[in-house]
C-alpha cells in the first residue's frame, strides 16, 4: 500500500478507502432539495457494526416510521386550528408549514451525515457545542413526554368521555366503573402500550407504524365522505376563509395557533433513528422517504383540517374527536362516529412507541454516560418509569390545546426550525457546502420560527392570564 492513492477514512467502517489523488473523479451531482454537490463520498450515519447497512428497513418502512412520528395527536388539533385561521389561510399555512418541515429534514440530514451524527443531539453538538446539545435533548424530552401526555389524554376522553361530551365505553355500556377514565387510561398502557414500548429498535415497529398510517387514512376518509354527504345536503353553513380580528380572544388565538400547527409537523427527533436503521442507507434515499412522508402528512393534515371544521364549524373542540359523539345528521350515523373514533384510538396506540422510542433514547444518553455499555434490565426500568411519568402528567393537564401550545412555541419550534437552522449556518462556516439560497432559506426559516416562538409564549401566557 506505499505507493497507493488512498488513504484510511477513520470517521466510518461503512467507508474504508478514500481517494487523495488530485485527479481522482468528482462525485457526479446529485438531484436534490437542498443538495446537489454531496453524495455517497460522505460517511454514513451508522452504529458501525459490520453489514450493518445490508440490513434494516426499506423506503416504505422507513416512510410508516417517520409518518408515524408526524401524524400523532396533532391532527386532531387542527380543526380548531382551521376554525381560528379560515379555511383558506389555514390551508395556505397546513402546505407552508410541511414544505419548511421537509427542508429543515434535509438540512438536518445532511450535516448528521457529514458530520457521522448518531443522534439529533450529537450533530447539535457537533455544530454548537455540548451545552447546546443538553438544551436539545432536554426539549426533545419535553416535547416527546408532551406529545405522549396528549396520546393519553385523547384516549381517555375517546374512552371515558368528559363533562361535555360522552365516551364510547359509557354509549356501549353504561355509566360505570369500567368507564372511570384514569382506569381505561391505565389499562391501555399496561397492556398495550407498555409491551409494544419494550422493543429495542425502531425498525422493529415498521408493521405497527404501516398499520397506524393506514387507520390515520381511514379516520381522515370517513371524515371526508362525512362532510361531502352533508355539504351535498345542504347541512353545513359557510365557514370562515380567514381569520378573525375582531375581538382580543380571537387575537391571542392566532399568536398560539402557528405553534400549533409547528409542532404537527415535528418528527426531526427520529429522523436519525429511522435512517440509522435505513437498508443501504444513503442522503438521498432519506431524503426520498422525507418527501413522501411529507406529502402524504400534508395530504391526511388539509383533509382532516378542512373536514372537521365543516362539519362541526364553530363547536369545533380543540381534540376534534370529541366531537364525534352526537347524531351527524347522515344514516349510519352512530357507526360512523364508532368507526372514526375507536379506529384513531387504534392509531395512536400504535403511534405511542414510535415517540417513546426517541424518548427513551434521549433520556439514556442525557443521564447515562457515553461510555456505559446499554443494558437490557436498563432499558426495561428505564421505560417504565417513563410511561409512569407520563401517565400521571395525563391525570392532571386538563386538555390537548393547552399541553399543544406550550411544547409548540417552545419546543415544536426549536426542535422543527431553530436547531436545524442554526446547525446548517454554524457547520457551513466551517464546511462552504451551502448554496447562496440555501443560506437565504435557512436564516429565513430561523427568524421566522423565533419570532412565532416568541409570540406563541407571549399569546400563552396573555390567554392564561385572561382565564385567571
Amino acid at each position: 500500500m506505499k505507493n497507493s492513492t488512498y488513504t484510511s477514512l477513520p470517521v466510518s467502517s461503512s467507508i474504508e478507502l478514500q481517494s487523495k489523488s488530485p485527479n481522482a473523479p468528482n462525485v457526479a451531482p446529485k438531484k436534490n432539495l437542498l443538495d446537489e454537490e454531496l453524495g455517497d463520498d460522505l460517511p454514513l450515519i451508522g452504529d458501525g457494526d459490520e453489514g450493518s447497512e445490508s440490513v434494516g428497513s426499506g423506503v416504505p418502512g422507513a416512510v410508516f416510521n417517520l409518518a408515524t412520528s408526524i401524524i400523532g395527536a396533532g391532527i386532531m388539533a387542527l380543526p380548531a386550528a382551521m376554525k381560528v385561521l379560515g379555511v383558506v389561510v389555514g390551508f395556505i399555512f397546513i402546505i407552508l408549514m410541511g414544505i419548511l418541515s421537509e427542508i429543515s429534514i434535509e438540512l438536518l440530514v445532511r450535516f448528521a451525515v457529514l458530520r457521522n451524527s448518531l443522534t439529533y443531539g450529537d450533530v447539535v453538538q457537533s455544530a454548537l457545542g455540548r451545552r447546546f446539545k443538553i438544551i436539545s435533548e432536554i426539549c426533545v424530552i419535553v416535547n416527546n413526554a408532551g406529545v405522549l401526555v396528549v396520546y393519553l389524554i385523547i384516549l381517555g376522553d375517546v374512552l371515558s368521555g368528559s363533562a361535555e361530551h360522552v365516551g364510547v365505553f359509557d354509549q356501549l355500556l353504561g355509566h360505570g366503573e369500567w368507564d372511570h377514565r384514569k382506569l381505561l387510561i391505565l389499562v391501555v398502557l399496561v397492556i398495550f402500550l407498555a409491551p409494544l414500548c419494550a422493543l429495542d429498535k425502531i425498525d422493529s415497529l415498521s408493521l405497527s407504524s404501516a398499520a397506524s398510517v393506514a387507520l390515520a387514512i381511514v379516520f381522515v376518509i370517513v371524515a371526508c365522505i362525512i362532510a361531502l354527504i352533508k355539504l351535498a345536503k345542504g347541512q353545513i353553513g359557510t365557514p370562515r376563509m380567514v381569520p378573525d380580528f375582531g375581538s382580543k380572544t380571537a387575537i391571542l388565538d392566532l399568536l398560539v395557533v402557528v405553534p400549533i400547527m409547528t409542532n404537527a409537523y415535528v418528527c426531526h427527533f427520529n429522523v436519525q433513528p429511522i435512517y440509522n436503521e435505513l437498508k443501504e442507507r444513503t442522503p438521498e434515499k432519506m431524503y426520498l422517504v422525507s418527501r413522501i412522508s411529507t406529502i402524504l402528512c400534508v395530504a391526511v393534515y388539509a383533509s382532516t383540517a378542512i373536514s372537521g371544521y365543516l362539519l362541526f364549524g364553530d363547536e369545533t373542540e380543540s381534540d376534534v374527536l370529541t366531537n364525534f359523539d352526537k347524531d351527524l345528521g347522515i344514516r349510519f350515523s352512530s357507526i360512523l362516529n364508532y368507526v372514526v373514533r375507536i379506529g384513531y384510538v387504534l392509531h395512536l396506540i400504535l403511534v405511542f412507541p414510535v415517540i417513546h422510542f426517541s424518548l427513551r433514547q434521549t433520556v439514556e444518553s442525557l443521564v447515562f454516560k457515553e461510555s456505559s455499555p446499554r443494558s437490557r434490565k436498563r432499558m426495561l426500568a428505564l421505560t417504565a418509569v417513563l410511561l409512569l411519568v407520563i401517565y400521571l402528567g395525563s391525570t392532571t393537564i386538563p386538555s390537548i390545546w393547552v399541553a399543544f401550545k406550550f411544547t409548540g412555541a417552545t419546543t415544536g419550534m426549536s426542535l422543527g426550525f431553530i436547531f436545524p437552522a442554526l446547525i446548517a449556518l454554524r457547520l457551513d462556516k466551517q464546511e462552504q457546502i451551502l448554496k447562496l439560497r440555501e443560506r437565504y432559506i435557512s436564516w429565513l426559516m430561523l427568524v421566522l420560527a423565533v419570532f412565532a416562538s416568541i409570540f406563541g409564549v407571549v399569546g400563552n401566557i396573555f390567554t392564561l392570564q385572561d382565564k385567571s
